[in-house]
């Protein structure tokens, strides 16, 4: 394992460690790496109840990965209005939803190509 891909993990881990911490469900991680032209190589979508949850979500990923990798996002999009939060950490993007506005753009749908892990949060 190339030094790259192992500091990957470490990023997906603790992403996803920081949506259980505030109970962010439906946790998918979705592999981009066999698709061409492809801006990062992973997806990570979860979604929330409301926008104060979304929002600690999107809160919880970063002091999470901050506090642990001392790594900061490159770029987050969407924290005003809380529907969709997108938090780019260059080879992971990660999307925090609502549940009805995931379901509209349907992201998994779209990148059908993936490979996707699903997380089940509930049972864990």
């Amino acid at each position: 394992m190339n030094k790259k891909s192992k500091n990957t993990d470490l990023l997906i881990t603790e992403i996803i460690k920081g949506i259980e911490e505030v109970k962010g469900e439906h946790i998918t991680l979705m592999d981009l790496r066999e698709i061409e032209n492809t801006v990062c190589d992973y997806f990570i979508i979860c979604d929330g109840t409301s926008n104060t949850q979304v929002s600690a979500i999107s809160a919880s990923i970063q002091k999470n990965v901050g506090k642990k990798l001392k790594e900061k996002a490159w770029h987050v999009e969407g924290e005003n209005f809380a529907e969709w939060i997108l938090i780019d950490y260059v080879d992971v993007v990660v999307h925090v939803f609502q549940k009805p506005t995931r379901e509209f753009y349907n992201i998994e749908e779209l990148w059908g190509d993936a490979k996707i892990t699903s997380f089940d949060s509930a049972t864990k």
